[in-house]
């Protein structure tokens, strides 16, 4: 390499947990390898830059899994990761990319690898942790890389810039790659601590590692990948190998399940569980919301130093990020955008107070969801009574409550202008809650606007913090690192698992610890006299309760993928209220959002490797459809 380009620790390591002159320490460049191995500091920096590579999972204008499902629709259609759900991607125009980007982040860890030992006065135990470190992100790449793209080229060794075009790689089969990958995390897990001290928060761990083998081995057992002969039949190498699993395998389920465990055993051993209080003290001067259970689901992923997060991104989310995009916005200001809402597929799938699908509740299942309602004393903890509001919103589970904001609704965040007296604004009531009012002309409506503006009548309140200002563009977004794992998904994939395997017992006690802590039923309560809970029904219910509880947290992109049913979820256009209606008679009205929706199946279920790519190795078969 002529010149090695170290990029800032705070691509990895700037966190809302603790503040040290460690994490403002921007690596310089160094004009050889030797430079950058010189001394302690010289190789710390390098290792950081081994990280700079992972993707910024909530980098809203380019992620390419956090606003692209059928969770959420936006107002940003003009921003890079729109152009995904409409399925305007190809080989020759990726749009979003990773193909590059993750090798190069492999070639990094390889290099520091191979410079390791040139490092003076470097502590053994320093140089294990290193390399268990990078053993750690070579495996992760891989894992995205294979997740995003099926079998890949397995990078082992630190690539040469002289190879010769006839001696390049091809694609490796698939469970080849997958058993690499698990091997990795592995090696990893052996010579990582259960933890870090907070100036190192984002750093790999052992709990790390052994969940995201699991979560391999997860993929890897999932239909999409399992036997899937009608996608993949004809996928096969340049020398007519299959690149692809073609017979179900039963024995991938076994093995998911038994990794799960035991990532869940080192998780709880070094003190990782489902959060049920909120100990942070900024976070418990603020009022709203006042029920527990909701005020603990609100600020699930935002509480500083939460155990239940086994690895986090700790990279700011700056202005443009979710919460800014989800906000209302106040009155006689433009900001924030006010522009991120459920779609009315997720809304559907939250449960009913009773634990179940609003649709298959027998006490709701038969109302009429957009029955008009006067809201009393009855739902002042949720909206404000003398507002009105559609049945649909009234009887819902509390994770509705702490992640969604309706026509009536409260939205918990500050208007700093206020100076305290919130009345004096007609949005915020006499408590200093936000009351969301969707009509056209309404504060969170979308009056002549052609941006900035919910286009199904709902805003999302999850990872947005509640003592945010409107108001203040100044001000900024109250930080804090984004969960990449935590212990609700390690306890539902492996409920999964133990779907799969006909242990629906121990299914049931796994998906009940997620069930109870959001303050719903457990599954027997819920379906006792309504459903017998079969291994399809359990499969169902897992599924649902994964797309609830992980709403928003870069899942559904993959999980509807990995589960084969995409093509269903994403080929169409999505629906919400009428944000015209000037009247809330008008606004309760089931309505189809313009923004084009496109999903081609098979082709869409991988990602296409960049055709320049495919163009320069004649090793490298393109994905199927591309």
């Amino acid at each position: 390499m002529k010149t090695l380009k170290y990029l800032s620790l705070l691509l990895v390591l700037l966190l809302g947990v603790a503040s040290c002159d460690f994490l403002d320490v921007v690596p310089d460049e160094k004009p050889t390898e030797d430079d950058a191995f010189e001394d302690v500091n010289a190789a710390e920096r390098f290792l950081y830059s081994c990280y700079s590579y992972l993707p910024n999972s909530r980098a809203g204008a380019n992620s390419l899994d956090f606003m692209t499902g059928d969770e959420v629709i936006t107002a940003f259609e003009h921003e890079t990761f729109a152009r995904f759900p409409k399925g305007n991607f190809s080989a020759s125009s990726t749009v979003i990319s990773y193909w590059n980007t993750f090798f190069q982040g492999l070639k990094q860890c390889y290099i520091l690898i191979n410079n390791i030992d040139k490092v003076p006065n470097l502590p053994g135990v320093t140089k294990n942790d290193y390399i268990a470190q990078v053993n750690f992100l070579i495996g992760y790449y891989h894992f995205l890389l294979v997740r995003c793209y099926g079998p890949v080229i397995l990078i082992k060794e630190e690539p040469s810039p002289g190879t010769s075009p006839s001696d390049y790689l091809g694609r490796t089969s698939y469970d080849e790659c997958v058993t690499f990958i698990c091997e990795k995390f592995d090696a990893a897990a052996a010579d990582l601590p259960n933890e870090r001290p907070q100036r190192n928060y984002g750093l790999a761990t052992k709990p790390a590692a052994l969940a995201l083998k699991a979560k391999m081995l997860l993929y890897a057992a999932s239909p999409l990948f399992n036997g899937n002969s009608s996608f993949f039949n004809n996928f096969k190498d340049v020398d007519g190998n299959p690149l692809m699993p073609l017979a179900y395998d039963a024995n991938k389920w076994k093995l998911a399940k038994d990794a799960y465990k035991t990532a869940i055993d080192a998780a709880k051993a070094a003190g990782h569980e489902l959060l049920t209080e909120i100990g942070d003290p900024d976070i418990n001067r603020l009022k709203y919301p006042t029920d527990p259970t909701e005020r603990l689901l609100r600020f699930n992923i935002i509480e500083a130093g939460n155990k239940e997060i086994l690895w986090a991104d700790a990279r700011d989310e700056g202005a443009y990020g979710l919460q800014n995009k989800s906000m209302p916005r106040a009155h006689g200001t433009t900001y924030p955008w006010n522009g991120v809402s459920p779609t009315w597929s997720m809304l559907s799938r939250f449960y009913t107070e009773n634990g179940l699908p609003y649709d298959e509740d027998p006490a709701y299942k038969d109302n009429n969801k957009f029955e008009i309602v006067n809201l009393t004393d009855e739902h002042v903890d949720v909206a404000k009574p003398g507002e009105k509001t559609i049945l649909f919103n009234l009887g819902r589970e509390p994770r509705y409550y702490a992640w969604v904001a309706f026509h009536g609704g409260y939205y918990e965040v500050r208007s700093a202008a206020s100076n305290g007296a919130y009345d004096k604004y007609p949005e915020f009531d006499a408590n200093g809650r936000l009351v969301c009012n969707f009509l056209k002309s309404g504060i969170c409506g979308v009056g002549e606007q052609t941006n900035d503006f919910s286009p199904g009548g709902y805003l999302n309140k999850k990872g947005v913090h509640a003592g945010n200002e409107v108001k203040n563009a100044q001000a900024g977004p109250k930080e804090y690192p984004w969960p990449i794992i935590r212990m609700a998904e390690l306890y539902l994939s492996y409920a999964e698992a133990c779907v799969e395997t006909d242990d629906l017992q121990t299914a049931r006690e796994y998906l009940n610890k997620v069930r109870t802590r959001a303050g719903i039923p457990t599954v027997e309560e819920s379906w006792s006299g309504v459903a017998e809970l079969t291994k399809d029904k359990l499969r169902e219910i897992v599924r649902q309760e994964r797309q609830i509880e992980f709403y928003l947290e870069n899942q559904n992109f993959w999980d509807m993928r990995r589960w084969l049913l995409a093509a269903d979820a994403f080929n169409h256009k999505h629906q919400g209220l009428n944000i015209k209606g000037e009247s809330i008679e008008d606004l309760a009205q089931l309505t189809e959002v313009t923004f084009e929706r496109k999903f081609n199946s098979p082709a869409h279920y991988l990602l296409p490797i960049p055709s320049d790519d495919v163009n320069r190795n004649s090793k490298l078969v393109q994905n199927p459809g591309y």
